[in-house]
């Protein structure tokens, strides 16, 4: 029979009541606190982490979680470095001259005859035009730059950029001609550009090709 006393209607006998069982780390503390008492805090301390063994450098390693580091191939690098935009050019000390009335033209490999013909002859339409008549080289130079940056955000194949052809320089020759030669050449998304035809300001202008955005 149970010696237990009710209390209530939901209490429960002696007998079925479940034997507690403290934390083995409780139990260490009774344990500890049933012997001597220590000296300060140190003590005790380390007698509590007596038994405590150190994880191994493997396991340690095992439970390091790696970055999350994401790598692009080779072939990513190369086509976001043909679809960047050299944003500063920088007038030269020295290009080559070219005449007033001299036809540009420039073209890298792998494109296709049909569409260079197409292009000079002005029947791919410049889907945008910058005129660069009356500013200095480096207004010219920060122009550009803009100009190239908006042409591919808008995925404009081609486009118009108008030089004059220096007629009215104070050098006595097309400076802005011969360094636009130069800057287009430098610059990896435009893939070709050529002198205008009459219509489109002739001598005086380029249509220039892009590289597609991807």
């Amino acid at each position: 029979m149970s010696t237990s006393k009710l209390t209530g209607e939901n209490c429960v006998s002696a007998d079925y009541l479940p034997l507690y069982k403290p934390p083995s780390f409780s139990r260490k503390i009774l344990a500890l606190m049933s012997k001597k008492k220590p000296d300060n805090d140190s003590d005790l301390f380390r007698q509590m982490m007596s038994d405590v063994k150190p994880l191994s450098h493997k396991k340690l390693a095992e439970r390091r979680i790696p970055p999350n580091k994401t790598h692009s191939s080779p072939q990513q690098r190369a086509s976001n470095t043909q679809n960047t935009v050299t944003t500063d050019f920088i007038p030269r000390d020295y290009v080559p001259d070219v005449a007033p009335e001299e036809s540009l033209f420039f073209s890298r490999g792998g494109l296709q005859h049909r569409l260079l013909r197409q292009f000079r002859h002005g029947d791919l339409r410049p889907e945008a035009r910058l005129d660069l008549h009356g500013c200095t080289l480096v207004e010219a130079a920060a122009l550009l730059a803009r100009f190239l940056s908006d042409a591919q955000n808008n995925h404009q194949r081609c486009v118009c950029v108008i030089h004059g052809k220096g007629y009215r320089s104070s050098e006595g020759r097309p400076v802005l001609k011969a360094q636009i030669n130069q800057w287009l050449r430098d610059v990896p998304l435009v893939l070709a550009f050529s002198s205008a035809q009459a219509k489109d300001g002739g001598m005086g202008a380029v249509y220039v090709l892009l590289r597609r955005r991807t």
